[in-house]
């Protein structure tokens, strides 16, 4: 009966654990971002908008959704890149159903991850992988570190990691962000006080490098991402307008 009861208590801990973790959850309130971005594509600069679409809804059954939509639109090309995250919010935080990209002149792509059989699915026709619980995609990954360092506030320290399982549109890979520092950037809405914080792959891998500067001030919005390929193309994206939704 004693080590039943202590069964009991234990079950009970971890459930009011995952409880107060999806309660703190803070997710950001619903915003339209619109950057200016500098590129350089095969060495040859590339000039542009980025619009990016964050938003938080309930369903008729009390359900908490979410949904990004990022466009990238460059002079002579038009748009030239769209991406969409759709899923829910948990435990775990952002929890997508679906990723598509959308590239210039190219199909559609889409990443499914099928809870129900806890597969993740590619439209690629790259095999599929099992899920554990907990991948981000591409782009929800952004916006799940933005929950997270809203969750941290200024208790975060320069050496603050976060680990998630991320999908693309091939396969999975594991990103590591971490903390950097804090310091002010200048942009066309003044000069803000950021959190820097990079994504970088492991020193023998060739992977995209992800840098975020995050505005405590302004909700932790992202109001600069900067990208680097590993082929060495480069999109940086700094903010120039902030509609709140």
């Amino acid at each position: 009966m004693k080590n039943l009861l202590v069964l009991f208590a234990t079950v009970a801990a971890l459930l009011s654990a995952m409880t107060a973790v999806a309660a703190a959850l803070d997710t950001a309130p619903p915003v339209e971002l619109i950057y200016k971005i500098k590129s350089s594509q095969k060495g040859i600069p590339v000039t542009g908008e980025v619009r990016m679409e964050w938003k938080t809804t309930e369903s008729a059954n009390g359900k908490k959704l979410y949904s990004v939509l990022s466009e990238t639109t460059v002079a002579l090309f038009g748009k030239v890149l769209s991406t969409t995250s759709n899923g829910s919010l948990n435990e775990n935080g952002l929890s997508p159903d679906l990723f598509t990209e959308k590239r210039f002149r190219r199909a559609q792509m889409q990443t499914t991850f099928d809870r129900q059989n806890k597969r993740l699915l590619f439209s690629s026709g790259d095999p599929s992988i099992n899920l554990q619980g907990g991948e981000q995609d591409r782009l929800s990954a952004t916006w799940q570190v933005v929950a997270l360092a809203r969750q941290g506030g200024n208790s975060l320290a320069a050496g603050h990691e976060w680990k998630m399982i991320v999908a693309g549109i091939h396969d999975t890979d594991l990103w590591v962000f971490k903390v950097q520092e804090r310091l002010n950037l200048r942009t066309e809405l003044g000069d803000i006080e950021v959190l820097h914080i990079q994504r970088a792959p492991p020193q023998e891998a060739q992977g995209q490098h992800l840098d975020l500067w995050l505005a405590p001030s302004l909700d932790y919005y992202p109001v600069r991402i900067s990208f680097v390929d590993a082929n060495g193309d480069r999109i940086d994206q700094k903010i120039s307008r902030i509609n709140k939704l």
